[in-house]
C-alpha cells in the first residue's frame, strides 16, 4: 500500500499530512513530541490532500468550525474510541482528561484518556488541544504548548472576537 505525503503551510508552521490517497492517517508537527517527517518510501503528492488543506486552511482562519473529512487514525480500540470522543468536544471549548474518561464511560481511566489524547496521530483536526488538565490548565502537547494555546485562543477569537484564551 502506499503512503502519500504533502506538507500544508499554517499559522503553526509546515504540517506533514499522510494518508492512503484515500483517508487521512496522519497530520504532523513541526516541532514537539509529534513532530514528524515524511518517510522515504512515501511519495509526495498534494492532490490527495486538497480538501485537507482547503479545511485547514478554513479552520486557521476562523471560517470553520468543524473538520469533514475521511480520516483513519490507526490505533488500539481504546485508543480510536477516545479520538472519536474528541471529535465531540465542541469547537472553542474545552474538557478535561477526566471529563473525557466520564464521557466514554471510564470515569477513572483519566490517565489512559490522557495517554490515547496524546498519540492522536491526526490532531487539530481531531482536536486533542481541547483537552486540559483537571485544574483549568493546558497539559502536555505533542505540538507544544505554544501550540495549544494558539489553537485554543483561535478558537476563541472567532467565537468572540476581542477575547482571548490565557
Amino acid at each position: 500500500m502506499t503512503t502519500y505525503y504533502s506538507y500544508q503551510k499554517t499559522p503553526i508552521g509546515q504540517l506533514l499530512l499522510a494518508g492512503d490517497g484515500d483517508y487521512l492517517e496522519l497530520l504532523g508537527f513541526p516541532s514537539g513530541k509529534m513532530k514528524r517527517a515524511h518517510e522515504a518510501t512515501w511519495v509526495e503528492d498534494d492532490k490527495p490532500f486538497r480538501e485537507v488543506a482547503f479545511q485547514l486552511d478554513s479552520y486557521f482562519a476562523g471560517a470553520l468550525k468543524e473538520f469533514d473529512l475521511p480520516l483513519a487514525p490507526k490505533g488500539t480500540e481504546f485508543q480510536e474510541g477516545v479520538w472519536n470522543a474528541l471529535t465531540k468536544i465542541p469547537y472553542a471549548e474545552t474538557w478535561s482528561y477526566g471529563e473525557l474518561a466520564a464521557y466514554i464511560g471510564k470515569p477513572k481511566a483519566s490517565r489512559a484518556v490522557g495517554a490515547a489524547n496524546g498519540l492522536n496521530p491526526i490532531p487539530v483536526i481531531i482536536p486533542c488541544h481541547r483537552v486540559i488538565g483537571a485544574n483549568g490548565k493546558l497539559t502536555g502537547f505533542g505540538g507544544g504548548l505554544d501550540t495549544k494555546q494558539y489553537l485554543l485562543g483561535l478558537e476563541a477569537e472567532s467565537i468572540n472576537p476581542g477575547l482571548k484564551f490565557a
